[in-house]
């Protein structure tokens, strides 16, 4: 039994080749990011000299202050925050409950709802006929428009079938006859159970409200209604600290921002919250992406 499990040669050299591989991916994917943090919390003016690798030659918060004295942007961080708690729990609450509704091969009608939902996955009216529909339904221009056209979403609620269908039977079947009805069971039974799909539905679904901007772009003209990736993208097409001007070459002195520092401290900003919260969430992603694959 030993000698099965000993290691040869090759096997070490194949593992060295892996492990060398996956570190410069590692380095690859992960190092940009961390430069950009390094670069927001240094002085603009002093990095265009380049020559910071690992940690900021002379640290300030004058980038994100600069950043911060505009209002809007504080306001679009409360947007986009509002937006993506409550668009990712409504999504989870209407996709669970429909999908639950689904689940039960029993349910009257169910081949022709799948058949619509199907359908509807497949094939889009595009972007008129749907900017047609929001504006029928008075959503352009409000906070509503980010959050109702994502209440249900067609992918998570079929791997959400798929997993409901998964469960076993006899929890129900016990649940109804001490006479629970199927809200009873869907909310004391199915939903304990089902945290890992939960859990999956719910990073995405945030990941994609947080980082959503073409709604804000397309759909609201309201700049109180802007949402932080919407203002991250208008920042990066212009210069948001014009040291062309006399009164900033004036104030260059003491104004050591540039408009790449500061476009820099708005992208971390955006992406520290995902990369902060997804870890908590890695087990239960995994987890409910593998149980949803079980049974189609």
């Amino acid at each position: 039994m030993r000698r099965a499990n000993r290691r040869t040669m090759e096997d070490k050299v194949l593992d060295a080749i892996i492990f060398a591989i996956l570190a410069v991916v590692f380095v690859a994917s992960v190092y940009p990011f961390f430069l950009a943090i390094v670069l927001s919390f240094n002085e603009g003016l002093d990095a265009q000299l380049g020559g910071i690798y690992l940690w900021p030659r002379k640290p300030t918060l004058q980038n994100y202050e600069q950043l911060f004295k505009d209002l809007s942007w504080v306001k679009a961080i409360g947007v986009t925050a509002a937006r993506t708690v409550l668009g990712s729990f409504l999504t989870v609450m209407f996709t669970s409950v429909v999908a639950y509704g689904l689940s039960q091969r029993e349910l009257i009608g169910r081949k022709a709802y799948m058949g619509v939902i199907i359908f509807a996955m497949y094939f889009s009216g595009g972007i008129i006929p749907y900017y047609a529909v929001l504006r029928s339904l008075r959503l352009l221009n409000s906070f509503a428009v980010y959050i109702a056209p994502s209440l249900l979403n067609i992918f998570y609620m079929l791997v959400a079938i798929s997993f409901f269908q998964g469960l076993p039977s006899e929890l129900n079947e016990s649940a109804r006859i001490d006479g629970a009805g199927e809200i009873k069971i869907f909310s004391s039974i199915v939903i304990p159970v089902s945290l890992p799909l939960i859990a999956t539905i719910a990073i995405f679904t945030s990941v994609g409200h947080w980082n959503s901007w073409y709604d804000s772009a397309f759909f609201i003209q309201n700049d109180n209604l802007r949402t932080l990736a919407y203002k991250l993208m208008a920042v990066i097409r212009r210069s948001y600290v014009d040291f062309n001007s006399a009164a900033a070459t004036e104030a260059g002195t003491r104004i050591k921002a540039t408009s790449l520092s500061v476009q820099l401290a708005a992208m971390t900003i955006a992406v520290t919250p995902i990369l902060a919260v997804y870890p908590f969430f890695q087990r239960y992603i995994i987890a409910g992406t593998t149980l949803g694959s079980v049974k189609g």
